[in-house]
Order: structure tokens, then C-alpha cells, then sequence
């Protein structure tokens, strides 16, 4: 159980017990709240219930937080409970308690940290999910590093997860692509054919085509041209699926499933959900296409199936895929990472997963911001249509996997970020990523040391750590739980790096004070005590690295 939740239910037993004896009236059902005090002179931790049961009570808030400090009376975990103006409950964690820990941690050095708040609940996370039309570049790279942290969080805290990509291989985009395939070979081949209307205009398909065209030879040009692009599109899609794969492999990522918008079609799902939400009243036909009426009147109805040819919007194919995600397949929570130009489809698609009577709630979308980055003083960019990108490979060549994903996790998601190359791929204690794995490797040299010097600390004294840096290092290392607790609340990994950095700051800070291997045989027990606190700093950190998708280098 988290430290938190000691003390959450140390204040619920103080008033109910209080309540018991008469000492305080009947509060009622109230949620108590653990939280880090601001001034570190208030202990470790603090909560405000009093000041919001003051009203219900009808006494002073100071009166009622009296009473349950003094109820809460002594307990293992804590040194003092106490009392503060207007009405705070100030806990201070006991050094006997903090140094048991440490064995708590080396207890479970693969799994510390591990929580079982979402046991039973099986969620999806769904990301990056680009169409399958070129290289993936610096935008999806921090959409890729969000969603599977996110994925790797939530796991942490005891949700059964599954991460997968949405290959949009069935909507108007890819039709666009393929045509646009089309023209570019059939002009490599000496044809003079146009590009479709909105075509893409890179490079990169250009230098396709003509790869195309000496593996494949000319045999696509004598076809008729709906059966040239439907064979090169099969070539297609299964190559650029490969790059993306392996573009995603550079960020240390891999998928539980890739799932195809063409396989809805193909399997009837997208039928049945239209014709489930034709039965509960939900389409109208207008125009020759199919549309789904707003839940009220302020929303505007919105097209599934086109007019004319009669297939599918993406906005269509869409709901299907949700509905299949919660109906189908039974997850309770999906979590979904979009680009920031998805903005407008969140209320729609809510709206539909309403009226297709899936709570609304139970979806979550992260809309994923735009990066920017200076290449010396130029800014650049990025478009796959136009074919001017900095591709996620060149990104993760240029500054490392480890230096992207901590970057990008280290500001919200929804918040704009400008990526500083420089500083990502410098090696100084300026750069957060080399400050945070240096400690890691630091840690690894000491006990490197500590073998070659023939220290072994299995039976160490832990009551002899006291010194405050070295109980300020425990209390960092096990706040390593309330992090993921907090992380998988809000569903979001912008904690980690700075629970990391904070944890490799605390740790430098404890290894300048307290020398933790001496030569003199005198100082054997607090070296070996200090070694299970190293080691037991170690472990966080190497688990928090795990979780953000680091590496925890044991040599720099």
C-alpha cells in the first residue's frame, strides 16, 4: 500500500473513531485528501480534510484537525502528527520506517513501483496510427513516445493493456496516395501522366516510384491503370508498413496489434455498426448518402456513408473502429494519441459513441501538439505532401532514442514544444538526459568498486542511515509509486522526467555528503548500509528509465 493510502486511512479511522466517542460530530461521507505540504517545515506530507468538514461540522477547522491528530495518535510509519493554522494535519514520516523500506525496494527490484489499481480493467491504447503513406517524421515521433509511456505507465499501475496501430489503409487519403503512386511511376517509365487532384508531392514518393519501377520492371504499364495502382498499392502498403515498423523500433516501441481500417469492410463490422445505429434511430439519409444526426441541436449531422459510390467516410470507418474496440473486443477504457489536427473529430466521435449508448467517458483522447525545432537557425516545417520533413530516423540518428523520449515526455502533450537538438545530443550535465542516465551509470561504477573491494552488504544495518541527505534520498526513492498512481490518474507520463531528475539530483546530492565506500575497516557497517540504499536508488531509477522507454546505461 502507497504511503498515501496509510495515512488516508489513518484519518478515516481518527474520525470515525472520534465520531465514536462524541469527540467530533457525524461528517458524513468525505473524501480525504494526502498531499505534499509547500514548505518542507510541515513534514512530508499534509491533508485539508478538516478545513472541509468545518462547515458540516460547525466547529473550527483547527478544533477538528486537533482531534484527529491527536485520535491518529502513534503509528509505525509516522514521527509526528500534528495540528497547523487554519487547519492543516502535518505528518512526518518516521526514520525508522524510511530506512525499512529500502529492503521493500530491493525486495522487488523488476517490479517496484507496481500498483493494482486497475486490476480486472482492460484498456487499448492507440497511437501514432499515420496513414501508411511515407516515412514517419519528428511529429509522430513524439506521439509515439507519449502513448506508449502513457501504455507503459498504466500497465505499471495493474491495467491489462494493449497498444496498437490503426493502419488507415481504406479511406481517401490512401486512395489519393495510390494514385499519386501511379503517376510517378508511369512518369519514371517515360509517361506523361498527371498527378491527381491534392496529390503527394515528396520526394519520397517520387524516389519510391522509381524503385518501383527497376524491382517490378515495367509490367504495370500495359495494365489498365485501376489494375496498376491496386497491385502497386500492395506493394506498396506492405513496404511502407515495414519502414514504419522499423521507425518505430528506433524508439524501442512494439505493438500488441496493427489493425486495418480495410479489414472492417472486409469482415462486416463496419455494416453492423451501421446498421445498429440505423436501428436505434441514429441515420439519416439525405443527398443520396447516409448521415448521423447530431445528439442535439446545436450538432450538425455528419456524412458515414458517401454519396455516388456509396463507401465509407473516415469519419465512419471511425465509429466502427470504436464501436468495435468497446462493443467487440471489451475494453473498458480506450486511450487514443492524435495529432493536433484531429481537434475537431473528438466531440463528433464522442457524440456517436454516445448515441451508440457507450458512456462517452469511458474514451479518452490526447491530442498530441506540434514540435518544432531549430537546425541551426532555421526552423523547418513538416509535410509529407510536400515533401518537407525531418523524418523520425534522421531525429533518433541525429540525438539518440533515449534524448527523444525523454524530451518529449518532459512537456505536456498539449502544450507546443520546440525541440533543442543541441542540447539533446550534448554529453554535459546541462542536457537532463545525460544528468539523469550519468546517475544510473554512476551508481553502477560504485558498485563496481564495491566488488572489486570484496564489500558485501546482505546484512547491513539500515538504522544507521541518518544523516538528511541520505533520508532525503529515501523519501525521493519512494515516491516512485504516488508518481505512477498520479501518472495513470491523469493519464499522462509528464512526471517521470522529473521524478527522474529529481531522484538523480537527490542521489548527487547524497553522494557529494556521505561517501558511501571507505577504505578504513571502521567504516564497513555505513558503507554497507549505503550500498542497499545505492542499490535501492538504482532500482527507481532504472524502473522509472523502463517506464519512460530508456535505456539505464551502466557505463557513460
Amino acid at each position: 500500500m502507497r504511503i498515501t493510502e496509510i495515512l488516508e486511512s489513518y484519518v478515516h479511522a481518527a474520525l470515525a473513531d472520534a465520531e465514536q466517542a462524541g469527540d467530533l460530530p457525524p461528517a458524513g461521507a468525505v473524501e480525504v485528501v494526502i498531499e505534499r505540504p509547500k514548505e518542507a517545515e510541515n513534514g512530508d506530507f499534509s491533508t485539508n480534510a478538516a478545513l472541509r468538514l468545518a462547515r458540516v461540522m460547525r466547529m473550527s477547522p483547527l478544533d477538528i484537525a486537533n482531534k484527529i491528530a491527536e485520535t491518529v495518535g502513534d503509528k509505525l510509519e509516522l514521527q509526528s502528527v500534528a495540528a497547523a493554522p487554519p487547519g492543516f494535519v502535518n505528518f512526518t514520516l518516521s526514520p525508522s520506517w524510511l530506512q525499512s523500506q529500502i529492503r521493500e525496494v530491493l525486495r522487488q527490484p523488476d517490479t517496484y513501483g507496481n500498483l493494482t489499481i486497475g486490476t480486472g480493467e482492460k484498456v487499448q491504447v492507440e497511437f501514432v496510427s499515420v496513414n501508411p503513406t511515407g516515412p514517419l517524421h519528428v511529429g509522430h515521433a513524439r506521439g509515439a513516445v507519449i502513448g506508449s509511456s502513457i501504455a507503459n505507465v498504466i500497465e505499471a499501475a495493474g491495467y491489462d493493456v494493449t497498444r496498437e496501430y490503426y493502419v488507415n489503409d481504406g479511406g481517401n487519403q490512401i486512395r489519393v496516395f495510390n494514385e499519386s503512386l501511379y503517376a510517378r511511376y508511369m512518369q519514371a517509365a517515360g509517361h506523361d501522366v498527371s498527378l491527381p487532384e491534392g496529390a503527394y508531392e515528396g520526394d519520397y514518393l517520387t524516389e519510391y516510384a522509381a524503385g518501383l519501377l527497376e524491382s517490378e520492371g515495367d509490367r504495370f504499364v500495359a495494365m489498365e491503370r485501376a489494375e496498376a495502382t491496386s497491385e502497386m498499392a500492395a506493394i506498396a502498403l506492405k513496404d511502407t508498413l515495414k519502414m514504419i515498423k522499423e521507425d518505430i523500433a528506433l524508439l524501442g516501441i512494439e505493438y500488441d496489434v496493427w489493425y486495418s481500417e480495410k479489414s472492417l469492410l472486409d469482415n462486416g463490422k463496419f455494416q453492423q455498426t451501421m446498421s445498429y445505429m440505423d436501428d436505434l434511430g441514429q441515420i439519416v439519409e439525405r443527398d443520396g448518402a447516409r448521415w448521423l444526426k447530431g445528439q442535439n441541436e446545436d450538432d450538425q449531422d455528419n456524412v458515414v456513408i458517401r454519396s455516388g459510390d456509396g463507401g465509407p467516410t473516415y469519419f465512419g470507418t471511425d465509429i466502427a473502429y470504436h464501436y468495435d474496440k468497446f462493443d467487440f473486443r471489451g475494453f473498458s477504457k480506450v486511450i487514443d494519441v492524435w495529432g493536433a489536427d484531429h481537434h475537431g473529430h473528438i466531440d463528433r466521435l464522442k457524440a456517436a459513441m454516445d448515441g451508440l449508448d457507450i458512456d462517452p467517458g469511458r474514451l479518452t483522447i490526447i491530442l498530441n501538439q506540434i514540435v518544432s525545432f531549430k537546425e541551426g537557425d532555421v526552423a523547418k516545417r513538416f509535410s509529407k505532401r510536400k515533401g518537407v520533413m525531418v523524418t523520425l530516423r534522421e531525429l533518433v540518428n541525429e540525438v539518440g532514442a533515449d534524448a527523444c523520449r525523454y524530451i518529449f515526455l518532459s512537456r505536456s502533450a498539449e502544450a507546443q514544444m520546440e525541440f533543442d537538438i543541441e542540447l539533446a545530443a550534448s554529453r554535459s550535465m546541462d542536457n537532463p538526459v545525460y544528468y539523469v542516465q550519468y546517475a544510473h551509470a554512476r551508481i553502477s561504477s560504485i558498485f563496481r568498486n564495491a566488488v572489486d573491494q570484496g564489500v558485501d552488504s546482505t546484512d547491513a544495518d539500515l538504522a544507521l542511515l541518518t544523516h538528511d541527505a541520505e533520508l532525503a534520498l529515501i523519501r525521493q526513492i519512494i515516491d516512485l509509486p504516488e508518481v505512477i498512481a498520479l501518472s495513470a490518474e491523469r493519464i499522462e507520463a509528464t512526471q517521470l522526467p522529473y521524478y527522474a531528475y529529481e531522484l538523480a539530483r537527490v542521489f548527487t546530492t547524497f553522494y557529494e555528503q556521505c561517501r558511501v565506500l571507505s577504505e578504513n575497516e571502521e567504516d564497513l557497517p555505513i558503507s554497507q548500509a549505503r550500498l542497499q540504499l545505492v542499490d535501492a536508488t538504482r532500482i527507481a531509477l532504472a524502473r522509472t528509465l523502463t517506464l519512460m522507454g530508456m535505456s539505464a546505461p551502466e557505463k557513460m
